[in-house]
Parts: C-alpha cells; structure tokens; sequence
C-alpha cells in the first residue's frame, strides 16, 4: 500500500514561485507513474502535470507547460512541482497520486491519492 504525503502549498503573490513535494513510502517499488492534479472551488479535478517512475518521461497541461516543472528524487522517493510566475487561476488544491502503470495521463489508473495541499495565488 503507498503512501503519498504533500507538502509545499501556501500564499503567494501572483508572479511569485512554490515548490510542492509528494514523499510516497509504503510499497514503492510498484509504482509506474505519478501525477499532480488540483481542483479549484467550483471546479472539476484537472491533470497538471505527471511523471514516469523508471524512464521520467513528464507530461504538462498546457496551462502550465511554461511555468511548471515536474521532477523526482530517487533517493528520497519523492516528487516535486516546482511553480513558477504563478497566477490567480492557479488557486486550487493540488493532489499528488500515484499509479501502478505508466499511463500517467490517464486519471482513472492512478489508485493512490494524497491528503492535498492548498495554494493560493493573490492578485
């Protein structure tokens, strides 16, 4: 059973960077991918960016391609979604999730979720 835990989130001006990190422990060695989402109020859950556990193939939604980058640490079994010139509309809780295959666009395969860390972008 995985475990993810998220930390990172805050307030920040618009224009400004948060760094949010997803530690999973707990039966890593099944993992095939893992992912960010948020979900703003009002809003659906949406993709914002994934990454693939062995070969780190990433993926972005074009909301934030320009502005976000997402990585991982071997040694510390974590995930980062480094966020850059942030904006209002990027206001939402953030999930961090995991799956056991490498279709990491696909949300429905990701079987493991995070308590979720709010961010919040002031104008």
């Amino acid at each position: 059973q995985v475990q993810l835990v998220e930390s990172g989130g805050g307030l920040v001006q618009a224009g400004g960077s948060l760094r949010l990190s997803c530690a999973a422990s707990g039966g890593t060695f099944s993992i095939g991918g893992m992912g960010w989402f948020r979900q703003a109020p009002g809003k659906e859950r949406e993709f914002v960016a994934a990454i693939t556990w062995r070969a780190r193939d990433t993926y972005k939604a074009d909301s934030v391609k320009a502005r976000f980058t997402i990585s991982r640490d071997d040694a510390k079994n974590t995930v980062y979604l480094q966020m850059n010139s942030l904006k209002p509309e990027d206001t939402a809780v953030y999930y961090c999730a995991a799956t056991d295959t490498t279709l990491v666009l696909h949300t429905r395969l990701y079987n493991y979720w995070g308590q979720g860390t709010q961010v919040t972008v002031s104008s």
